[in-house]
């Protein structure tokens, strides 16, 4: 059974076709009835718009398979009152959600990612949080590839403010114990007595998704397809029990390796 994030895993950072590998590795999981959910922290797109964009590229999976962070939002972050930071697209989709975005006085502060936030929107967010706001983060990744540039993640933001400020935050993304459970109650949908040690996770951000799984018992595959150019780059400086128990290329090595992976 597995999990499998989409980001720098299934699809590529940089143009957002299918990596080598991952429609086939889809269409095998399919074919051999295994269980699986597509497990993506996508904010810039509406959850069903994001969905169909895979399957227009080729991917062949029902969306009772998907999860984002989107679709857990309104059971984890009020609608009023919302100072929120990220892509044009995802403040866009919060209003279409009925997000109230306050700039004035608000009640949380909420996180996503984007390439350029200006040194002025991390005074307005330390302002906030220093008034009384709650810290929300859509995911917690480590860092945001993008045009052959590697920002810091929505996780990497949240540490800053939080030292900043000592306030303490929340995530409702990858890769928060809410959003696994979530993933593993719609996975049960599939096999109902499906359960976190039997399941391995597969994705490109060691640390924002793959510690979080490991602790909760899930077997650790890294791909060095996204975030990382070399497991050399990030593996060593982990802590022992934060490594990877499995480090592949890209989906065509998973596909070619998997009979190693039960």
């Amino acid at each position: 059974m597995y999990f499998i994030d989409v980001q720098g895993t299934l699809i590529s950072d940089e143009d957002k076709s299918p990596i080598a590998g991952s429609l086939e590795f889809i269409d095998h999981l399919n074919k051999e009835a295994i269980p699986y959910m597509v497990i993506t922290n996508n904010t810039k797109k509406a959850s069903s718009d994001f969905y169909n964009y895979l399957t227009s590229i080729g991917f062949n999976f029902s969306f009772e398979k998907y999860l984002d962070p989107l679709m857990l939002l309104e059971s984890r972050v009020s609608k009023d009152a919302v100072a929120a930071y990220g892509a044009t697209e995802f403040l866009q989709t919060l209003q279409k959600m009925g997000y109230e975005l306050n700039y004035e006085d608000p009640k949380t502060v909420l996180i996503a990612i984007k390439e350029d936030f200006s040194a002025d929107e991390y005074a307005q967010m330390i302002d906030f949080l220093l008034a009384g706001a709650k810290l929300v983060g859509m995911h917690e990744t480590s860092i945001y590839a993008k045009n052959n540039k590697r920002y810091p993640g929505v996780g990497a933001i949240l540490k800053m403010l939080s030292f900043a400020t000592s306030v303490s935050y929340d995530v409702v993304g990858k890769p928060s114990v809410a959003f696994y459970e979530e993933a593993l109650k719609r996975l049960q949908q599939q096999n109902s007595s499906a359960s976190f040690e039997e399941i391995t996770i597969i994705s490109d951000d060691v640390k924002g998704d793959l510690g979080g799984a490991k602790e909760l018992g899930m077997k650790t595959l890294f791909v060095t397809s996204g975030k990382y150019r070399s497991a050399e780059e990030i593996v060593p400086f982990l802590d022992e029990d934060k490594k990877p128990d499995l480090i592949y290329a890209d989906m065509q090595a998973v596909l070619e390796h998997i009979g190693e992976i039960k």
